[in-house]
């Protein structure tokens, strides 16, 4: 299905209108008593770079994830439906090599546009904002490709800003130290001229005033330090909505869609917490919100995640507190969809409450396969998609083993030992030069599984033996975090492994039925794991979290709460991503120029061929040896067995080839009583 709806204003600089429309506005006729129409808001979110459905890491197509294939649901809806709105949430940007490729390695070029936009320009998006992951590009490539003019300290002062993607960006809660404005246009007002039926049912044409108002998650403080500090400053998305919602409404708005890219939390509420729109919600004035950030999907009436199952969230409907709300999933898998039907008195439009829908629309179909890809959009990135694959080819090094995260949370470090590896060597050669006053204490390094699942079957890291290029290593580190080191001591490195044994559920020794190891609110990005043959520990995962590490010891001696470490990580969790206890910046030493993954690839060029020996098989956590009465239970793809066996794991078993939901999972059992995995 060709792209047929090139945004009307693609060409003009934001906040340009064209004269026609401004006049015609002005002079609009008034909208008749009894006048009706139904109204559309669309959803993507955390889109992440991925426009086509290709996985640079595994150099094959992928069907379940692109905007290629998202085109078709608009394409769908915008037939379906006669007036749309059509909004992205952010982390739009960020999230695979081609977004790397087109920010780092060959940057775009002021005047063009990075892939997501430009396929969101040529499918009429008519607004958007901006995501946590969009800032990690840096302000300055964030604000060449938006077209925006972002004035903080350190950066240059530009006479004509770039063309920006030519729809607006809102975002209202993030301001300049310099200015005390914000960053981006707080919310805008989109004249919507639409199809309507006037009281008798005859066709007419009006204008809904649509307000779009954008918010970020303010942990970006902490995540993106390195980047941010002294430079912005956030305020929390109830204070925000309370400044500028009323403002909206005095300007006219009819409808207003809060963008706001976060989840629900209902702890009490805080301004610089990371995911405030239990509490946005409550903001009078808001008739919807598109959610994002946390990669779910709602309303799902089957979602098992904590953040909707809260009170005033109805996961059926899709409200919260009331208010319409959405969220699209992640990679373009899901459109989101929100329909109002809205009357107008003579004055004023309203929202009919009670026939307003919410929902999500899936890539996947009925039967397992995936709607059409639109040729249009690979048509449309053909040469930045094909430099990106040229590009992550370039070779690196070798392995002669298997690395993959499918069963990281039964303890197999094949996919992190080297990442480990390569970060504690590079800290150690720092401290030799830089750091003299560290010399003699042990370094440690901590890596995640970034890959686990979370996305479905296919979302794991898994690079085959043989040579290795650019794309594996972006596969082992998917994030361009930079590396730090932090100075902890004992009891502050086992509150750090206490907070990333989060991962699992806890476990009841007495049930018979089947419990599941894993947490699945607990990213695996937070389930940090140390891969050191002096260090030693094990999870109680039969214990409360917050008490589960057992057995700490360093070369075989118990770990004390005054031994100092210092402990590779990232700039994320060295700032204080995943509020880690003690981490909040403070205990930094080392804030490299250089990125996790940019080290890692130095270590790989300079060893020139890994060995599971060597690089894939030091282990420093096990489970605490424990007896259930009924199995505990993993999920992971079929028939990967043998990979558990190659690292050493003889206490995972595989219960079934199909777990019974249909989605492509095998049940294993992980038997925490013992085994090699022990």
């Amino acid at each position: 299905m060709p792209l047929r709806f090139p945004h009307p204003f693609a060409v003009l600089p934001l906040g340009v209108l064209p004269l026609a429309l401004s006049v015609a506005s002005a002079f609009a006729a008034p909208v008749p008593a009894g006048t009706h129409a139904t109204l559309a808001i669309l959803e993507t979110t955390d889109v992440h770079a991925n426009v086509v459905g290709y996985d640079y890491f595994k150099l094959a197509p992928d069907p379940s994830l692109g905007l290629d294939r998202t085109a078709t649901l608009i394409a769908q809806a915008k037939q379906e439906f006669p007036n749309t709105v059509l909004l992205d949430n952010g982390d739009t940007l960020q999230g695979n090599a081609l977004g790397d490729y087109q920010a780092l390695v060959a940057p775009v070029r002021c005047g063009d546009l990075p892939a997501p936009y430009k396929v969101m320009q040529e499918l009429g998006y008519d607004g958007g904002s901006v995501g946590n992951h969009d800032f990690n590009y840096g302000l300055g490539y964030l604000a060449q490709v938006t077209g925006n003019r972002i004035d903080v300290p350190g950066m240059p002062r530009v006479a004509k800003p770039c063309a920006g993607p030519g729809f607006p960006i809102v975002l209202a809660n993030v301001y300049s130290v310099k200015t005390h404005k914000p960053l981006f246009a707080p919310y805008r007002i989109l004249d919507k001229r639409v199809r309507a039926l006037d009281g008798k049912g005859r066709p007419v044409t009006a204008t809904i005033k649509v307000g779009i108002i954008g918010f970020t998650t303010p942990t970006i403080l902490s995540w993106d330090k390195r980047l941010l500090e002294g430079r912005v400053y956030t305020e929390g998305v109830v204070e925000t909505a309370r400044r500028y919602v009323p403002e909206m409404r005095r300007k006219g708005a009819d409808v207003i869609v809060a963008i706001s890219h976060g989840g629900l939390d209902a702890s009490p509420y805080a301004p610089a917490m990371e995911n405030g729109n239990y509490w946005l919600a409550q903001v009078p004035g808001i008739d919807a919100l598109l959610l994002g950030h946390a990669h779910q999907l709602f309303p799902n009436p089957a979602s098992t995640s904590p953040q909707f199952n809260l009170p005033h969230v109805d996961k059926v409907r899709g409200t919260v507190f009331g208010v319409p709300a959405v969220m699209a999933n992640l990679w373009g898998k899901h459109l989101g969809v929100i329909r109002f039907a809205l009357r107008h008195d003579g004055k004023r439009w309203s929202i009919d409450r009670e026939r307003t829908v919410v929902e999500t629309r899936a890539t996947q179909q009925q039967d397992k396969s995936y709607v059409a890809a639109d040729p249009a959009v690979l048509d449309l990135v053909r040469t930045e998609h094909d430099a990106t694959i040229r590009y992550v080819q370039t070779p690196v090094g070798s392995t002669d083993f298997r690395m993959s995260t499918y069963f990281a949370d039964a303890g197999d470090p094949s996919a992190i030992g080297v990442v480990n590896a390569a970060q504690a060597d590079y800290v150690r050669n720092y401290v030799m030069a830089n750091l003299p006053q560290f010399a003699g204490v042990p370094v440690l390094s901590v890596s995640a599984a970034f890959k686990a699942g979370a996305a479905g079957p296919a979302d794991y890291t898994d690079v085959a033996p043989g040579h290795l290029a650019l794309n594996n290593a972006a596969d082992l580190y998917l994030y361009p975090n930079a590396l730090s080191a932090v100075k902890v001591d004992g009891a502050g490195l086992k509150a750090w492994l206490e907070k990333a044994a989060g991962r699992f559920n806890t476990i009841d020794q007495a049930r018979t039925e089947p419990q599941d190891l894993v947490n699945p609110g607990f990213p695996s990005y937070n389930f940090d794991t140390v891969t050191d043959p002096d260090l030693r520990y094990a999870i109680d995962v039969t214990r409360a979290p917050g008490g589960r590490i057992v057995d700490l010891t360093w070369r075989g001696k118990p770990v004390a709460d005054d031994q100092v470490f210092l402990v590779a990580t990232n700039n994320y969790r060295a700032s204080g991503g995943g509020n880690f206890p003690g981490l909040d910046g403070s205990r930094t030493v080392i804030a490299a120029p250089d990125t996790n993954r940019d080290v890692l690839i130095a270590y790989v060029r300079a060893h020139a061929r890994l060995t599971r020996a060597t690089d894939g098989a030091a282990r420093s956590w096990r489970f605490a040896p424990v007896r259930t009465a009924g199995p505990v239970v993993l999920r992971a793809p079929a028939g990967k067995l043998d990979l558990a066996r190659a690292a050493g794991l003889d206490n995972v078993s595989e219960l079934r080839a199909d777990d019974g939901q249909g989605k492509g999972w095998a049940l294993y059992a992980v038997d925490l009583a013992g085994g090699a995995g022990q």
